[in-house]
């Protein structure tokens, strides 16, 4: 079986100095290599070609037979990493919470421990007739999300 750490150092050297990052990687037992990366700028099938090419030049078949799939993390897949959060802030997301609550809105702030979001939410003020929609923000640790994902919006 291939090593997923060996392929991991492969990867990390192929995108070392681009804005390209790692998002996820499977090896099976099979030799089943599946590699998922995204990019702080938009990316296109001839990068992912490219970089399954050189993981390809990189590990021999002839001593060990194996499949590659390169692909891009899809435009509506949840984050898996900091970076996916970093390379969306001011967009729309959505959040799903752990404790089953669900909400949208702007991804404002990505720190080490946690993420925050400002929310539209309706606010009745002491003497107000109606309530009023203000934007108030959301924070949550990174654990406290079942998932987050970039919002689609036509």
């Amino acid at each position: 079986m291939i090593d997923s750490a060996l392929v991991e150092q492969v990867i990390a050297g192929e995108l070392a100095g681009t804005d390209m990052f790692l998002v996820g990687l499977t090896v099976s037992p099979d030799n089943r290599i599946v590699v998922e990366v995204d990019s702080m700028t938009p990316m296109d099938v001839d990068t992912c070609v490219a970089l399954s090419r050189k993981i390809e030049e990189r590990f021999n078949r002839d001593e060990e037979d194996f499949e590659l799939e390169v692909g891009s993390a899809g435009l509506t897949s949840p984050f898996k990493v900091k970076q996916q959060y970093v390379k969306n802030i001011g967009n729309d997301v959505e959040v799903l919470t752990k404790d089953g609550r669900k909400f949208s809105g702007v991804l404002t702030e990505v720190t080490d421990e946690s993420f925050t979001v400002e929310v539209a939410r309706k606010v009745k003020h002491e003497g107000a007739k109606r309530p009023v929609i203000e934007m108030q923000p959301e924070t949550l640790a990174y654990a406290d999300a079942k998932s987050v994902k970039y919002e689609l919006k036509f």
